[in-house]
């Protein structure tokens, strides 16, 4: 019996057993042992060894090479009818990164310390020796600790393994690491780390833009979005990879709609509501009930409702008007502030590489996050066409984050959300009573005029002015004889 429920831990460890009985070294490494340390329960676990990948392959059924240049192979298995992969990876020392982002070769190496040595931080470089804690030695006996990942851990460091420059100059993506593990753990980045980071920041655009994506989603979505952006910041990372976040900073707010201060801050505002407790999100997590260990990350936040928020007010600098002096009750003003927003946020996306679907859900959120305040007035038709948009749940949550982050006044999330309660799924999108096969067979010629026709008519019948398809068909004729 697994000493953790969970069948990634049992997969990994029959891995560490079964390369135990062929006689090769085999550890648990990486994120694992530092989660498993902390109490958490580990997203993934990860396997170490001196076998290399052609024995590993001939050592299991079912195995994929994902990576076997670098000494990587997937193992695949089935625990309680759940497919499992597991990374073994062959202890390895690695030559020069020419290009900033991965080995032009590497040599595969019999010593775990040696590998150990070509990590990126020292938490992350723990090994831990899953047969023996299997057998019920005590997990902190279990650990092999070659860089003092134990100490930083204990006083929440992360901190590079050897010299902070030559491990940034190595692989440009773990300055962006460095701040998530910061972010999610609660942890702070070593001095000497940290001015490595900020010394190097203007080279993160050699790593790819979708690694930089995934590296950003990850900080929005794992709880603790606030820290890791401000960390960004800190950094001088985020003024090369968001240069238009940056721009937030010092755009004033009217007062009395904005008490919180300028634009920066009501953005982290937004981002401390990134959470899976927070209305609106239903996290997917492994609760690992029988370990007693509670989970590593809110993995149920949606990333694109993270981009949402943290884009939302991305148009304000550029639209920032100043009140007129000449007019006593003027206010700061930030006319057309969404057209450009959703403008901005565009660029941003393309430039990121994000899929068509998701910039279309991430732009939605950006468009339409200032028609709440016209919720309570809107006709019967424009209040059901803007609660069936796709995923409204996200838009609410926006707003109400929205709400929260300023004068937290929730009256209008309420009444969306209780309107979208009332009238259900029926209601908001019904069936429609008027078809374009009916104009055609009503004597009409197909052409652009058709959409207005379909368009009044789904109005009328969202606002309950026409029941019957006869209805429909008169109103049309009526307008469009």
């Amino acid at each position: 019996m697994a000493r953790l429920s969970d069948p990634r831990y049992e997969a990994a460890l029959h891995v560490a057993m079964r390369l135990r009985e062929l006689g090769h070294a085999a550890y648990f490494a990486g994120g694992c042992v530092r989660d498993m340390l902390l109490g958490v329960v580990p997203q993934d676990f990860d396997v170490a060894t001196d076998a290399t990948p052609e024995r590993v392959m001939a050592a299991f059924p079912r195995t994929e090479a994902v990576g076997a240049h670098f000494g990587v192979v997937l193992v695949i298995e089935k625990v309680d009818d759940v497919r499992v992969a597991t990374e073994v990876a062959t202890f390895r020392h690695d030559g020069a990164y020419s290009d900033g982002r991965r080995p032009d070769a590497v040599r595969f190496s019999m010593d775990p310390r040696e590998d150990v040595l070509r990590r990126d931080f020292t938490i992350n470089g723990l090994l831990l020796d899953a047969v023996a804690y299997e057998s019920g030695d005590p997990l902190e006996t279990c650990v092999l600790d070659y860089v003092g990942g134990r100490s930083d851990l204990d006083e929440g460091l992360v901190r590079a393994i050897g010299e902070p420059k030559l491990r940034f100059a190595e692989d440009k993506l773990r300055m962006l690491r460095a701040v998530r593990f910061a972010a999610r753990l609660g942890f702070e980045i070593e001095p000497r780390t940290l001015h490595a980071i900020q010394a190097q920041a203007g080279e993160i655009h050699v790593v790819s833009a979708e690694r930089v994506r995934d590296e950003l989603t990850k900080i929005l979505t794992e709880g603790h979005a606030r820290r890791g952006f401000e960390l960004l910041d800190e950094c001088g990372l985020l003024r090369q990879i968001l240069p238009e976040i940056v721009k937030l900073k010092g755009v004033e707010q009217p007062p009395q709609y904005h008490p919180e201060g300028d634009v920066w801050v009501h953005t982290m505002l937004l981002l401390e509501h990134l959470r899976a407790d927070e209305p609106g999100l239903k996290p997917d997590l492994s609760e690992g009930e029988d370990s007693g260990l509670k989970p590593t990350s809110p993995s149920g936040v949606s990333p694109t409702l993270a981009w949402g928020m943290l884009l939302h007010d991305v148009g304000k600098p550029a639209t920032f008007t100043a009140p007129d002096p000449k007019k006593p009750h003027d206010r700061i003003r930030f006319n057309g502030h969404v057209e450009v927003g959703v403008a901005v946020a565009r660029t941003i996306l393309n430039r990121l590489r994000f899929s068509n679907e998701e910039c279309d859900q991430i732009l939605a959120l950006v468009q339409h996050h200032m028609q709440f305040g016209d919720v309570m007035k809107m006709k019967q038709s424009t209040l059901k066409r803007f609660l069936r948009l796709p995923k409204f749940a996200e838009h609410l949550a926006l707003h109400r984050a929205d709400v929260l982050s300023s004068n937290k006044n929730l009256e209008l999330y309420e009444f969306a959300k209780s309107k979208l309660d009332e009238l259900g799924e029926e209601a908001i999108r019904p069936k429609l009573l008027l078809t374009g096969a009916d104009l055609i067979a009503a004597g009409y010629k197909p052409g652009p005029g058709f959409k207005e026709m379909l368009t009044l008519a789904e109005d009328a019948q969202l606002e309950g002015a026409v029941t019957t398809r006869d209805e429909a068909l008169t109103l049309v004729r009526a307008r469009f004889p």
